[in-house]
């Protein structure tokens, strides 16, 4: 049986020689962290937490229709100094 990594924190030198505990630990504890000198320089994520973090859901219209803010009375002012000048 695979043993849970601990703080799910791997050096560079431990996720090489470990490489199938470290995918078994990213599918069944979550994200795991890779270190190299101390820091963390990598994560490693399942296929399922990837695809849940990067797949869209709804479109920017929907998100602006269920601002909290939507009806609130802001009052916006817009800037009435001249646009400035740049060389192009």
């Amino acid at each position: 049986m695979l043993m849970a990594h601990a703080n799910h924190h791997w050096t560079v030198a431990d996720a090489k020689a470990r490489l199938s505990e470290l995918i078994e630990s990213a599918r069944r504890e979550g994200p795991q962290t890779i270190t190299k000198n101390g820091r963390s320089t990598a994560v490693l994520v399942s296929v399922e937490e990837w695809e849940r973090k990067t797949t869209r859901s709804g479109s920017l219209a929907e998100f602006l229709l269920n601002s909290p803010l939507r009806g609130a009375d802001l009052d916006i002012e817009r800037s009435q100094d001249d646009a400035r000048e740049i060389d192009l």
